[in-house]
């Protein structure tokens, strides 16, 4: 006899896959924790295998899960493609999202990809530049929706999260201990001046070691133990790791990811990419 496999229990373990855990894929998928668990569940019952290693610290997938996902990811984009095809879709066209570099990852992508499969006549433009210069655009209507990080929030700013910024460095870094304090910031960070202000307000003298325009170059700095860097905590990027200072250096200030929709951008499309968007940073 015949087994079909549950496309919806499918869906729910690519996206505790790509989430890297129930908690934050059930924001994405807009469930319960519970809800997305039995489906889990579910899935593994009806093919008699375990696709997760549940004794693991952090969520990992079993041999055969590893290869469930890549036959799953398939049969999604087949089903997403069918759908697309071949039922009426009246929406067609562009929409532009601005993304300040340091928060695209692991959100956005998750986002464009849910979003094409809801509406794959739709093309997302994303955009990716600094949070001065994507509010510049925006006020010029060049943009239809915009991510920032900063301070405070403008008015028609929807606050999705608030955090800290964290000091960062080079893996058993020690130029964190070095006065005055070497940094490494882009010409255009809005974080600069804040971070600025905190060490001149501990009495600490610092120096501004590195100035690029290359997100790259400040990265290779950090992580050559050249300079020290502040970032949002959770975004910290690849080779470098939070500053172990024991209070030594000072706290930084919060930050808030902030979403802005143009007014005029109130269509279906746009409703349903600031949703996707909300859930992702809500549920980070």
């Amino acid at each position: 006899m015949a087994r079909n496999l549950d496309m919806t229990a499918l869906r729910s373990f690519v996206t505790v896959a790509d989430a890297g855990g129930v908690t934050k894929a059930s924001g994405f998928l807009n469930l319960t924790q519970s809800a997305v668990s039995m489906q889990l569940k579910r899935l593994e019952e009806s093919i008699g295998v375990s696709l997760l290693d549940r004794t693991a610290r952090r969520l990992s997938l079993t041999g055969a899960g590893e290869q469930m996902l890549g036959y799953a990811r398939r049969m999604l984009e087949l089903n997403d493609e069918v759908l697309g095809r071949l039922t009426a879709n009246e929406y067609e066209g562009e929409l532009t999202l601005g993304v300040p570099h340091d928060i695209v990852y692991p959100a956005i992508p998750q986002v464009l990809h849910r979003f094409n499969a809801a509406y794959p006549r739709m093309k997302v433009q994303l955009l990716s530049s600094y949070t001065s210069r994507l509010k510049e655009m925006f006020s010029r209507g060049e943009v239809d929706v915009i991510l920032t990080t900063e301070n405070s929030a403008d008015p028609g700013a929807e606050t999705l999260r608030e955090r800290s910024l964290i000091w960062v460095g080079a893996e058993d870094g020690q130029v964190w201990k070095q006065r005055p304090l070497r940094l490494a910031f882009e010409h255009n960070c809005i974080f600069r001046k804040s971070v600025q202000g905190a060490l001149d307000a501990a009495g600490i003298s610092w120096e501004m070691a590195v100035e690029s325009e290359s997100t790259r170059t400040v990265e290779a700095s950090i992580s050559a133990d050249l300079a020290v860097h502040a970032c949002i905590e959770g975004t910290e990027p690849p080779y470098v790791e939070r500053v172990a200072h024991n209070g030594v250096l000072p706290d930084l200030p919060m930050v808030k990811i902030n979403m802005y929709r143009a007014d005029l951008a109130g269509d279906e499309p746009t409703h349903a990419l600031t949703d996707l968007v909300r859930q992702a940073f809500q549920s980070a």
